[in-house]
This record gives C-alpha cells, structure tokens and sequence, in this order.
C-alpha cells in the first residue's frame, strides 16, 4: 500500500487525536481499529490545561479534569500553565471534597505565587476547605478555631479581593457557630442544676462572642443562673444589660418577670464582671 504523504491529511489526522483526547473517546485510525491516546508530554501545556477545562466546564467532571491539571504541573513546571494548574488543583480538589488535598495544593500555590493575583483565591480556597467541614453545632469545633484564622488571612491581607465580602459573611457565621458551642453546653450544665458551669459558659459568649446573635439569651440564662443562686446583684445586672441592649427581646421579657417576681428589678448592682461589662459598654467599648 502506498504511503499517504499529504500534509492536510496528517494535519486532519492530528485534530482527530485531540478532539479524541478532549472528548475522552478514541481515534478511528485509516484501517478502522482504535488508537490509543498519546502520552500527555507530548502535548503543549496549553492543550493538557484546555483539557483539565474542558472535563471540568463540559464534561462536569472534576475528577476527571484533576489529572490533567496535576499532569501540566509535574510536565512543565514553573511555568504559566503549571501555575494555573495548580490553582485548578485547589478548586477541583475542594469541588470533589478532597479537603485535607485541596488545601495542600491552596497552600502550595501561596507558597510558590504569593503575590500573584490568585493568591487571594488561593487563601480564600484554603479557608473554604474547612469552613465547608463545620458541620452541626455538637461536633467538635476545632475546625472552626481554624477556619475563623484562615479567613480573617483573607479579609487581612486581600480586603480589596472580590472574595474578602463572602470571607467576612463566612467569619460571622462561624463565628456564630462557636458561640452557639457554648451555648449548647451551658444549656447542657443548667437544665441539670451545674449553675457555676453553666455561668463559665454563657460568660464567654457574653464577653467573647458579644456581637452574636446568642448574646440576649446568654444574659438571660446568666440571670436564671445568677437567681437559682441567690446573687441578686448580678442577676440583676445581667438583665440591666439586657434591658439597655435588647428591651425588644423576648429574653428580657422573661428576665424581667424573673426578677419581679422577686421583688426586683434590671439594676447595676455590686462591681463583679458583669458590672464591668456594663460601664464598658457605655462608654462604647462593648457591642
């Protein structure tokens, strides 16, 4: 058989190969049997990214796309497309839940591009990886602690980033999270009589998770503990802080009740922490 020397054919024949590539099927070679994919060296960076995109935008398969993103890296390092393929591998990874992964390759990228213009995408993927780990309230919140450090990087170092506004909607969710922590625990000591327990707790979210939404019931069960005491005086504080920062809230409702049916009122009394808390927050220091 005769040699086909035709460069518009190889040409074509080449096209074939790639779109065979890009597709995931095989090439129907000029005898009709399948031909194996070539190996991915033999293909510019370009073309390996394009085909970790087109898996991933086309295809929809992330899986399937990581392996070109990871082949363009370890081909053809320190360049462009080795440095988008590794910003590909962050994404990818997280979009497959591969967490711990995806935050390796998240923090690899800082590591090597730091002042690139992706590094705040990278910082906000690596904080992502385990604010999307937090799962209910009763679970241990350590991955929270680090979520809380890894997205204040973003809204710290990239403020003017387009990911800095969904870091700080992030950081107040989860900082939410640690505080209903707390509350889920003292809610835990009251109900069984552990007073002082209890107070430890709601303590912290009134001094350390202040700007919460758990910070009105927190003076109120301080006020349920303080009263099953017999400290008056800070019961009686607690509600007065309650009083002058939520007087629309049903908690101060129910610590108002409280305290009338014992013959007293929301009122500043004594110098313990409570009062403290008080004096700070009207000189504007608290909340």
């Amino acid at each position: 058989m005769a040699v086909v020397k035709s460069g518009a054919l190889r040409q074509a024949l080449g096209t074939a190969l790639l779109v065979s590539v890009l597709t995931g099927c095989s090439v129907i070679g000029l005898g009709g049997k399948q031909t194996k994919e070539a190996p991915l060296d033999s293909y510019t960076p370009e073309q390996i990214y394009e085909m970790g995109e087109k898996e991933l935008e086309v295809q929809k398969n992330p899986k399937a796309s990581l392996r070109y993103f990871q082949e363009v890296e370890r081909l053809y390092p320190y360049t462009e497309w080795a440095k988008r393929g590794l910003i590909m591998q962050a994404y990818t990874l997280h979009q497959t839940k591969k967490y711990d992964e995806a935050r390796d390759a998240a923090q690899r990228y800082l590591d090597f591009y730091p002042g690139d213009e992706d590094a705040a995408y990278a910082q906000y993927l690596l904080a992502l990886s385990y604010y999307d780990q937090i799962d209910e309230v009763g679970r241990d919140q350590g991955l929270t602690f680090q979520a809380l450090q890894a997205l204040r990087v973003v809204i710290e170092q990239y403020p003017d980033s387009e990911y800095a506004k969904s870091a700080m909607l992030k950081f107040d969710m989860a900082f939410d999270q640690l505080a209903a922590k707390e509350m889920e625990i003292g809610r835990y000591y009251l109900k069984r009589g552990n007073y002082a327990a209890a107070i430890n707790r709601f303590r912290t979210v009134v001094q350390d998770y202040q700007t919460t939404s758990y910070t009105a019931e927190a003076l109120h069960r301080l006020v349920e503990c303080y009263l099953a005491l017999g400290f008056t005086d800070e019961a009686q504080t607690a509600a007065a802080i309650l009083g002058y920062n939520y007087q629309s809230s049903p908690f101060y409702e129910d610590s108002f009740k409280l305290l009338k049916g014992r013959g007293l009122e929301p009122k500043v009394k004594g110098d313990g922490w409570l009062a403290k808390v008080y004096r700070q927050m009207i000189r504007g220091e608290w909340l």
